[in-house]
């Protein structure tokens, strides 16, 4: 298996369930999930190359895709993207009970 096919699956998962919470709830709109990609994405390249460059880890080659970004490989912004997908989702949908049991 590829650092891909595992990043895709974590991606995929965060998406379904941020878009089945969305459409049943109504999540925050799209644009502040973007900008918090964009600023964890900078984030992550920026110390994934510091910690490659230290020689804190290693990838083994023949599982990347081969575009890296610095040294850091593109798989790396996988991660992100599902937080970003996942974490707001869950939040607005765990809120959402709380606030039920709350009521009651």
């Amino acid at each position: 298996m590829t650092y891909l096919w595992l990043a895709l699956a974590f991606v995929a998962v965060a998406a379904v369930v941020a878009v089945v919470v969305r459409r049943r709830t109504g999540l925050p709109r799209a644009r502040p999930v973007a900008l918090a990609f964009v600023a964890l994405a900078v984030m992550t390249v920026v110390f994934d190359n510091l910690m490659i460059r230290a020689g804190l880890f290693t990838y083994g080659q023949a599982h990347l895709v081969g575009i890296d970004l610095g040294v850091a490989p593109v798989e790396d912004l996988s991660y992100p993207l599902a937080g970003v997908l996942l974490l707001p989702a869950l939040w607005h949908l765990l809120g959402r009970r709380r606030r039920a049991e709350g009521e009651r």
